[in-house]
């Protein structure tokens, strides 16, 4: 019988629901967070905020399912998940984005391949665009 960790597309950590964690998580290994956690996540699996998971971070992540909340961008390689349970306030970086009816969204979402913390060329919402007449 072989060990299941040891490869990290095997593994799988839980981060339970009276942990607290602050600061900056890295991992290569899927992870459920039901717990609260402050800071940043960076995954290269699949990272799911569990129904009494609380997030206030940055999350890049392989792929990212959210049943819980979350208060930061999402930035997914593959793909994000909203659930019905879910209530995300930041903005959505991935190619694919299922947001579930119910979930609790407050945001904007980017599907056309830009990385999170670059600008847009279409819109800067603290200048507004000018039209080809010139005027505001």
């Amino acid at each position: 019988m072989s060990n299941p960790y040891n490869s990290a597309t095997e593994r799988a950590s839980i981060l339970g629901p009276t942990l607290y964690f602050k600061g900056d998580l890295t991992a290569e290994e899927d992870l459920l967070i039901q717990g609260r956690v402050e800071g940043s996540i960076t995954h290269t699996q699949r990272l799911t905020v569990g129904p009494q998971g609380t997030v206030k971070a940055n999350i890049k992540a392989q792929l990212i399912i959210v049943e819980g909340t979350v208060d930061g961008d999402l930035q997914a390689e593959k793909s994000v998940f909203v659930k019905e349970t879910a209530k995300v306030c930041g903005n959505i970086f991935a190619p694919t984005v299922s947001i579930t009816e119910g979930a609790n969204f407050s945001g904007s979402i980017d599907m056309d391949g830009k990385k999170a913390g670059q600008q847009s060329a279409k819109f800067d919402p603290v200048r507004p665009q000018k039209t080809a007449g010139g005027a505001a």
